[in-house]
């Protein structure tokens, strides 16, 4: 952990706190690229769950808009501001997009930063 991986929380956090909706946007995300560009977003709950979009995938969806994916470190956040793991579909994404990336997560109850492949040592392959 360090200077960069506390302000990605921090930013993670203060979206999460501006908006969160109950039902609609519990969790918020947070990414670096390796340029220095941070892109955020919340996760879109819709009734119909299979269809609901996890905030990391609207983070990296905006950082593919800007064309800047090659993620250097992300971080998750729920609705209290407790760092969360990415699920199995995030962590697929992360990997696809930036193998070498970064995850934050909480390990002993103190945020900590992992490669991806050691959260999804067996990533699907084509």
């Amino acid at each position: 952990m360090n200077k960069k991986d506390a302000e990605l929380i921090e930013i993670a956090r203060e979206l999460i706190k501006k908006r969160f909706i109950e039902g609609r946007h519990h969790i918020a995300a947070a990414l670096r690229t390796r340029s220095g560009q941070i892109f955020s977003g919340v996760h879109v709950e819709v009734y119909v769950g299979r269809i609901t979009v996890c905030g990391e995938a609207v983070a990296i969806g905006a950082a593919a808009t800007a064309g800047d994916t090659d993620i250097e470190s992300i971080v998750a956040v729920d609705e209290t501001g407790r760092i969360v793991s990415p699920c199995g579909m995030c962590r697929e994404m992360i990997a696809d997009y930036s193998p070498q990336a970064d995850v934050i997560i909480l390990k002993d109850n103190k945020p900590q930063r992992i490669k991806i492949a050691e959260l999804l040592p067996f990533q699907y392959e084509k």
